[in-house]
């Protein structure tokens, strides 16, 4: 995958009766040459939704988005354009940021209730370019221990736990 100005290759996922929005920060390199979400194999993400939700963790995308769709979830990222200063997907090395649209999202799917980020990057850009939104969510999103690798603090079950608690999936 090439450095330099990227656009976001996948679109949304989201059903409408989506209540919760997670949103992560932009696909890791190799989410684009898998083209889905959450595609490195040591990222936690399916993972940890797997362990909340006392099932088997989906593997292909169908199955993913199965088990988004069963559980009201709906999945996108923070950031739609930015650029890749290095050859890793570390979020520290996005720059030249535009953020995705996230209000047109929000107001055609009325359902969402919790919007969440998975990065404190994401965060950052939630903050930064959705302060003055009429959309409460967005000023104001659950952070979520991230899933990466690379966020090694914690373990898997601790992770889990947190995003239980969090998203309130009791």
């Amino acid at each position: 995958m090439e450095n330099g100005k990227l656009t976001h290759p996948f679109k949304p996922i989201i059903f409408e009766d989506s209540e919760i929005l997670i949103l992560g920060t932009f696909p890791s390199i190799k989410s684009f040459e898998n083209e889905f979400y959450y595609s490195h194999p040591q990222n936690q993400f399916w993972k940890i939704l797997s362990i909340i939700f006392n099932e088997n963790e989906p593997k292909s995308i169908e199955e993913k988005i199965n088990f988004l769709k069963k559980h009201k979830i709906a999945l996108w990222d923070t950031i739609c354009e930015c650029e890749r200063s290095k050859g890793n997907s570390r979020d520290d090395n996005l720059t030249n940021i535009k953020p995705c649209p996230l209000e047109s999202l929000l107001k055609k799917y009325q359902n969402i209730k919790k919007v969440a980020v998975t990065s404190r990057l994401g965060e950052k850009v939630l903050k930064k370019h959705f302060k003055n939104s009429p959309f409460s969510i967005l000023n104001s999103p659950i952070y979520l221990p991230s899933p990466s690798p690379l966020n090694a603090r914690m373990k898997l079950n601790q992770k889990a736990e947190i995003w239980k608690e969090l998203l309130q999936l009791m």
